[in-house]
């Protein structure tokens, strides 16, 4: 099966990571699509005087990366592809794989309009009017080949600003001018950039075969239609039609653009989500249990000023946990800098961070006895560092009052900022956990101001770092089965070994509606279709959170290591 994502805008380094990580865990093959922020990229024998100006004068990274060729510029309006493919090696292998790269792209140019393009010969990539007087460079083309899989690819120039190019020598090639699509007068947006590339990838990378395709909804229109068809209210227009979800197991599992076709087609159906204020399901009544274990709980952190996210978040667990002597600590205070639409935690201006905080968290984990201690928080965007410094201040903390103790951090992305995550990292914390939280499609809508393909990369990071990852999917906000299944496996391609799956409860009549209550059983299907990808250990149930029995959970790991 060929794994087609689009993902985006993402940071160069970001996909470098989970480049590496689908090369290096997975044996899925995959083509990520994408956009990067201004970049300046050289290859291994490229020369940096090629580079003519100074990055930081203008705005964008500079990056010495692994791959072949020289200079290349990377940014806005650029379709980006990395096909991570088992490429079988002999000779000839690594030069046929360039020649199906460039087919590709000249397929997919013909289809948007752009004639004539083709081979130079001696200069890979794709070229208009390649025997003509004046070719024009359109698509730059650098590979390399790592454990018997591709990675990196090639950049398509759909419409970027082309006097990016005048800052460096492109390729390393002088007098050899570089055109887009849009300079060579088609109309084209990068969607349809993005849906020929794909048909013409599925054609010569999976011919026959089952493509499973994921996107990553864009800002703007595309979201707002989709919070509309979730049966969210609009100022404008009140409650809309839905778009429909897809489904899997087709050819083509194009989500976004099956609801785009359907709506467009007239064939949407109304959505219906489940009302506010009605009944849950049987299984998703937790008990109360308000005994002596709780009330002891309860005044330990009360009593220590410490914040939970038991509390904050209105777990449903939350008389389970502590009446069984456990909770999990949320440092950093109890307001978080963004307004993920799931979630109950208080969003405003942080107030100031308390130094002696880690303290407290250590002295709780010692009074109660733990033998893991889960610490998360809440997202501090407003701090240079992230709030990665209390995390490790907290580790560290924890160790100096208790012997034996294993520690799991639930972290937040910080922006992406990767000497945050070292501190943290650093700190040696047994178990990294970060949520997913839901499929590529909803990111934009349930979680605004993170990204999917960043939180593959962090994992990923830690991962590679030697550190044992989790991540978590909450269910129940619009995604289908098959997206399900695609982010499973997208997670352990990142070298995720913990799963959570839970449903989703909605906190308020401000957050998302809940689309449907998953099923138990479904639920047992999921964690079953999980330990066959290869996870340690999946908790899947509907009452499900990122930290229940997270004990269980590591130590189902330590016991999957020690057999293997």
């Amino acid at each position: 099966m060929l794994r087609v994502r689009w993902l985006g805008r993402v940071a160069y380094r970001e996909a470098w990571d989970l480049q590496r990580s689908l090369v290096e865990r997975s044996t899925d093959e995959y083509l990520l699509l994408l956009e990067h922020p201004h970049v300046f990229t050289l290859g291994v024998r490229a020369d940096p005087a090629n580079i003519l100006v100074d990055p930081d004068d203008v705005g964008a990274e500079c990056v010495r990366t692994d791959r072949g060729g020289d200079v290349t510029y990377h940014g806005p309006g650029q379709l980006v592809g990395y096909p991570i493919l088992n490429l079988p090696m002999g000779h000839g292998a690594l030069p046929a794989h360039v020649e199906r790269i460039e087919t590709i792209i000249i397929d997919a140019l013909a289809e948007l309009g752009i004639l004539g393009a083709g081979r130079l010969p001696g200069y890979p990539g794709v070229w208009v009017d390649p025997e003509g007087a004046r070719p024009r460079k359109i698509a730059a083309i650098g590979v390399r080949v790592s454990h018997g899989r591709t990675m990196h690819g090639f950049a398509l120039n759909v419409s970027p600003d082309l006097t990016w190019f005048d800052r460096i020598v492109p390729c390393g090639l002088v007098g050899r001018p570089v055109t887009s699509i849009v300079a060579e007068g088609g109309e084209v947006s990068m969607r349809r950039a993005v849906d020929a590339v794909t048909a013409a990838a599925e054609r010569y990378l999976s011919p026959g075969e089952m493509v499973d395709r994921q996107e990553v909804l864009g800002h703007g229109g595309e979201v707002e239609q989709l919070r509309l068809g979730m049966g969210m209210w609009s100022a404008r227009s009140g409650p809309a039609a839905s778009l429909p979800s897809g489904s899997s197991g087709t050819r083509v599992t194009t989500l976004a653009v099956a609801a785009r076709g359907n709506a467009a087609s007239g064939s949407a159906r109304r959505a219906e989500p489940v009302a506010y204020r009605s009944r849950k399901p049987a299984w998703m009544r937790a008990p109360l249990r308000i005994g002596p274990g709780y009330r002891g709980v309860a005044g330990l952190l009360h009593g220590l000023d410490l914040v939970t996210v038991c509390e904050e978040a209105g777990c449903p667990n939350i008389y389970e946990c502590w009446s069984g002597g456990t909770a999990t600590f949320m440092i950093n205070g109890s307001r978080c800098t963004r307004a993920c639409k799931f979630c109950l935690v208080d969003t405003a201006r942080p107030e100031p961070l308390s130094p002696d905080e880690p303290r407290r968290v250590g002295e709780a984990v010692s009074r109660m006895a733990l033998q893991h201690a889960v610490v998360t928080a809440v997202a501090r965007d407003d701090l240079p560092d992230g709030g990665a410094g209390a995390f490790a201040a907290t580790i560290e903390a924890i160790r100096e009052r208790c012997d034996g103790v294993s520690i799991e951090v639930l972290i937040p992305d910080f922006k992406g900022n990767r000497d945050a995550l070292g501190l943290v990292l650093a700190a040696g914390p047994d178990v990294v956990n970060h949520n997913i939280e839901t499929v590529a499609r909803l990111q934009r809508l349930v979680r605004p101001s993170a990204g999917y393909a960043r939180s593959l990369s962090l994992l990923a990071y830690a991962a590679g770092s030697g550190h044992l990852t989790k991540s978590g999917i909450i269910l129940g906000m619009g995604e289908s089965w098959g997206e399900v299944i695609s982010t499973m496996a997208d997670l352990r391609a990142s070298g995720v070994s913990l799963l959570t799956i839970g449903q989703y409860l909605r906190p308020s009549l401000a957050h998302l509606p809940v689309a449907r209550w998953w099923a138990p059983q479904e639920f047992d299907a999921l964690s079953a279709a999980g330990m066959d990808m290869g996870f340690s250990h999946v908790q899947s149930s509907p009452l499900t959170r990122s930290s229940y029995h997270a004990r269980e959970a590591a130590m189902a790991e330590t016991r999957a290591s020690a057999t293997v």
